[in-house]
């Protein structure tokens, strides 16, 4: 019986721990990746420590990968035929810790639904950057409401608000926004406004200055521009409320956040705040996450109209290094992503 190493969360609360595990077969919709990049989450710590979304243990955690497919399903498409390079979102949450399906592995299943090849110009570690950002901006779009297929031209005067620009879901969201047709505005450290704007930011504030939202507002007024969306990626919910209200027109605002609202904070009239998440139906899902990796992401690779973000930062050790790796992400990290590499 093949098997391959796989890092086992073995309790809430316990040190991950690196040992065998029997190498399944894909299902007719599912690939086998060999993995040669793994990338952090800050909800990989999140669920070490807390037992986030896990149903039993010993689980396997972990949602971004790339590799090589090693073998795929009897239904799925020859665009995953095995040796194709792929970048992959792993559904540990969707399948609660079960430890066929997390990244933190050699060998994982991954549905064909959650993948995308990748070309030959882009490195496995910087392939690993991109599943969780992009999930979560198009999971975004959609809880908000903003088409697949809006195409904005800057004589639209369309803006779109990002705060927390300098994230790995703020710098994802950026590029997408940028290719929808808005106007980006963004925040970040100062020290990030450069890289930032690389990205396709218009504009980026200082998050720190004490008066930055009146900042936005009167330059989104000397720009001329309407902000109907806006997207929270790292929890600074009220600010990006007060911006929005300010700058929306006529209508009501509507404001993605990939952290939980705080939902004592009060509400601000015709702003509409709403939690980040993916189709909970899972037929949706697939048709959202195959949109998202075989179809959006593809295309986008292909035409080189996205890059990896943040930069990357590579902890050594492989699957032995994940402590060491989510434990310098929970003490916080800037503009940077942490990779493994196997």
């Amino acid at each position: 019986m093949a098997t391959h190493l796989a890092a086992f969360l073995p309790e809430k609360g316990q040190p991950i721990e690196v040992r065998e595990k029997q190498t399944l077969k894909p299902g007719p919709e599912e690939l086998l990746i060999d993995v040669k990049a793994i990338a952090l989450n800050p909800i990989d710590w999140k669920q070490r420590d807390f037992g986030f979304a896990i149903a039993n243990y010993p689980a396997v955690i972990g949602s971004d990968i790339s590799g090589v497919v090693l073998e795929a399903g009897s239904n799925v498409s020859a665009t995953f035929k095995p040796g194709t390079r792929v970048t992959a979102f792993a559904p540990t949450f969707f399948a609660q810790g079960a430890p066929d399906y997390g990244a933190f592995q050699q060998r994982p299943i991954i549905p064909a639904t959650n993948a995308a090849p990748i070309p030959e110009y882009l490195s496995f570690k910087e392939a690993a950057v991109l599943p969780m950002a992009y999930a979560t901006t198009w999971a975004g779009w959609s809880t908000i409401g903003v088409p697949r297929t809006t195409s904005y031209s800057p004589s639209d005067k369309q803006g779109l608000l990002v705060w927390g620009g300098s994230s790995s879901v703020g710098s994802a969201v950026i590029q997408s926004a940028k290719l929808l047709g808005f106007t980006v505005y963004a925040t970040a450290s100062a020290k990030h406004h450069e890289y930032v704007k690389s990205l396709g930011a218009s504009k980026v504030f200082d998050y720190k200055e004490p008066n930055v939202e009146d900042a936005i507002i009167k330059a989104g007024k000397e720009d001329g521009l309407t902000f109907q969306y806006g997207y929270d990626a790292v929890g600074a919910t009220q600010s990006c409320q007060t911006i929005l209200k300010a700058l929306k027109g006529d209508g009501t605002a509507r404001l993605a956040s990939a952290p939980h609202p705080n939902p004592d904070a009060p509400t601000i009239e015709g702003v509409e705040a709403k939690f980040v998440a993916a189709a909970v139906d899972e037929n949706a899902r697939k048709e959202q996450f195959s949109f998202i990796f075989n179809t959006w992401l593809k295309e986008r690779l292909e035409k080189r109209e996205i890059v990896p973000s943040p930069r990357i930062q590579v902890v050594e050790g492989g699957l032995h290094g994940i402590n060491k790796g989510l434990d310098i992400l929970k003490a916080g990290v800037s503009a940077t992503k942490l990779v493994l590499e196997l």
